[in-house]
Order: structure tokens, then C-alpha cells, then sequence
């Protein structure tokens, strides 16, 4: 009889497909199984903000060019219904691991920084994806919105929820309580989406203002994604598509260096 093989060593090549993909099912599940919470709260949030827009300020009455206002409005919260939840769900997933301790968990399996990063990443991505999918949708009842563009569309959804998921990934990994990335939150994400241009023309604003905007890449992320729903923006278009790509590039090349280092995640 022959005596049965000892044991061998799992051969990982040049990308571990199988870590990376528990990883990412694990970031998935991880709002699933909370969904209540992590996507339909949201879209109620949405909602709500659509309904004070819309009855206490008289939004019906108002347009934005020869656009009306309540359509202009859409698409901007659903797309800060997007970002925001892919900000909350890679930058909640490394502070939490971090103060409970189980950081570790992530670290020891042979998994690289590039690919840690696009674990992370891709579970915000699909996190801020299906808000922004079921939030369309709730809004589309109370409102005519249609696409004109599904090429913008697209990428601006799938590029800004990218680039909140590597905000968020490197403001976990900086954190070390969860006060820390609340400042993020309060003092970066937040400020860089009210003077975005969500809920106005950033054409209206003051001179001052207009160039704090225009060098705000929340307005590029915006402003693409609402000119796919009714073909007007208020900036240039391939600048937008330029600032996007690059934003991401250098978030993600910063994202793997804090991992690739270590920074404030080994002892």
C-alpha cells in the first residue's frame, strides 16, 4: 500500500486569485448582512433630502438653466449617497480591525499590497455602486430622470466610488481611533461634497468660490455624472475624465505604499 503524501505548500502565483477573492467577498458580505443599515438606510437618507428640496425650498418652482431643478438635483444625491458609502465601508473596515485588534487576520495571509488594495477597494466599489443602483431607482418614481450618456454615466459612478474607497482605505490606515476618521469625514469628505456643486449650478457661486470648486475633484465626479442623466455641466468634460483617472492613480499609489510600508498597521 502505498503511504499517503505528506502535506505540500499551496503554490501561489504571480496574483493569489483565490485571497483576493475571499477578501472581497468578505468586504461584500460585510454590508450584505447589515443591508438595512448599509444600503437601504441610505437611500432613505436620500430620499429625505429629496423631499426637503423639494417641499420646503420650493424646488418644483425652480430650474437650473432650461433644466428643472428637481431633475438637476438627482443626480448629485445619488451620487453623494454613492461616495459617502464607499468612504464608510473600506475606511470602517480597517478602524474596526485595527481597534479590535484582528488587523493581524488581514495582514498574515500571503496576500500583496496590490492586492489588499483592490480587495479593499472593489468592496466599496460594489458597496457605493448598489446605493447609488437602488437610490436611482427610489428617486426615478418621484422623478422623469433618464440617461443621456451611459458612457458617463458609468465611469464617473464606478471612478468616484473608487476614489472614495481609497480615500477612505488610507484614511482607516492612517486612524488609530475611530475619532480619527470622523475628522476625515467631518473635515475632508463632507466640505469637499457640499462645494461640489450637489444641490446647485456651481456657476452661481462667487469668483472665489468657482475656482475652489473647480479645483475640488468631488465637482469633476459630479458634474460628468449628472451630464449622463441630462447632458449639461458646468466644467469641461475631458478635464473632468483627466482629473478622475489621475486623482485615483495617486490615491491608489499612496493607498499601496502605507501597505506595502506598514504604516501604522505593524508594530
Amino acid at each position: 500500500m502505498t503511504p499517503p503524501l505528506p502535506p505540500m505548500p499551496r503554490t501561489v502565483g504571480t496574483v493569489n486569485w483565490i485571497g483576493l477573492w475571499t477578501l472581497y467577498l468578505r468586504e461584500v458580505r460585510r454590508f450584505i448582512k447589515v443591508h438595512q443599515q448599509t444600503i437601504w438606510a441610505p437611500v432613505v437618507t436620500t430620499l429625505l433630502f429629496y423631499a426637503v428640496f423639494a417641499l420646503a425650498l420650493g424646488g418644483d418652482g425652480r430650474s437650473v438653466g432650461d433644466v428643472p431643478y428637481m431633475i438637476f438635483l438627482a443626480p448629485g444625491l445619488v451620487m453623494m449617497s454613492m461616495v459617502q458609502n464607499a468612504f464608510a465601508n473600506t475606511s470602517s473596515s480597517v478602524v474596526i480591525a485595527k481597534v479590535q485588534g484582528n488587523i493581524v487576520d488581514t495582514l498574515m495571509p500571503p496576500l500583496s499590497p496590490m492586492e489588499l488594495v483592490v480587495g479593499f477597494v472593489m468592496g466599496g466599489v460594489t458597496r457605493g455602486l448598489m446605493v447609488g443602483l437602488v437610490a436611482a431607482l427610489a428617486i426615478r418614481l418621484f422623478v422623469p430622470i433618464g440617461i443621456v450618456n451611459i458612457g458617463f454615466v458609468l465611469f464617473h459612478a464606478v471612478m468616484a466610488s473608487m476614489l472614495l474607497s481609497l480615500l477612505g482605505l488610507i484614511g482607516g490606515i492612517w486612524s488609530e481611533k475611530f475619532d480619527h476618521i470622523a475628522a476625515v469625514t467631518n473635515f475632508v469628505v463632507t466640505p469637499l461634497s457640499f462645494l461640489s456643486g450637489t444641490f446647485y449650478s456651481v456657476e452661481t457661486l462667487p469668483t472665489v468660490f468657482w475656482w475652489i470648486a473647480h479645483f475640488d475633484p468631488f465637482f469633476y465626479m459630479i458634474d460628468g455624472f449628472r451630464y449622463g442623466f441630462i447632458g449639461r455641466s458646468d466644467g469641461t468634460l475631458g478635464l473632468g475624465v483627466a482629473v478622475m483617472l489621475g486623482t485615483n492613480a495617486a490615491l491608489w499609489l499612496l493607498a499601496w505604499r502605507m501597505l506595502a510600508t506598514g504604516y501604522r498597521l505593524k508594530a
